[in-house]
């Protein structure tokens, strides 16, 4: 740091071609690029088979999974400022589990009493008592997706997912995550990236390890 100002950088005699050419006689092929898809890759790996509950649904396994991506993304310092419509968003978000939670309860109510009139034997209880726990079982089930959403967003309003899952992630590890958890592939990647790792949805089997 000698006579350098704070703004200086600090290994003013490297650059990329330099670093490159270093890693190049190390090993054919390697560049800067190429050891930091790598350490990305082998992170995202060790971590969804850290994270990941196989008993849980499809919505928390969602969350794990970005839980996963965003280790790597804060590896890579793929950082960005706190969105402005992020306090706005949340604030509906909010609304919107405070509503499906009073919802919920009411089924719970309404379920309760079709049990109570089962077992008093009235017309149609048993079929009423289906449709109520079917009601209950769904409110409850968009609910935890609402849920997971807040601690999703919230988790991530500092962190770019996106960079790291587009650039710097092996897609067979997240192909053969989904195709090993029961997770739809489109809750991943969108049309637009389907098409693009089309080579690694055909590639990579539930089994596929990086």
């Amino acid at each position: 740091m000698e006579n350098k100002k704070g703004s200086d950088d600090l290994f003013d005699r490297l650059n990329t071609s330099i670093l490159n050419q270093h890693l190049h006689e190390l090993m054919d092929g390697l560049t800067a690029k190429v050891f930091r898809t790598f350490n990305a890759s082998w992170t995202l790996q060790q971590q969804l088979d850290k994270l990941t509950d196989p008993n849980v649904s499809v919505a928390e396994k969602i969350l794990q999974y970005n839980r996963a991506n965003r280790a790597v993304a804060i590896l890579c310092n793929h950082q960005r400022a706190v969105p402005k419509t992020h306090e706005k968003s949340m604030g509906n978000l909010k609304e919107k589990i405070q509503t499906k939670r009073a919802a919920v309860k009411e089924a719970k109510d309404q379920y309760k009493q079709a049990k109570r009139d089962v077992k008093d034997g009235s017309v149609h209880s048993k079929a009423q008592l289906e449709k109520r726990k079917k009601t209950l079982e769904r409110l409850k089930e968009q609910l935890t997706k609402l849920e997971v959403q807040e601690t999703d967003k919230e988790e991530n309003k500092t962190i770019a997912l996106g960079t790291s899952k587009l650039n710097y992630l092996d897609p067979r590890i997240s192909v053969a995550w989904c195709k090993k958890y029961n997770v739809p592939i489109e809750k991943i990647y969108n049309k637009t990236q389907r098409d693009k790792f089309r080579w690694a949805i055909d590639m990579a089997g539930p089994e596929y390890v990086f």
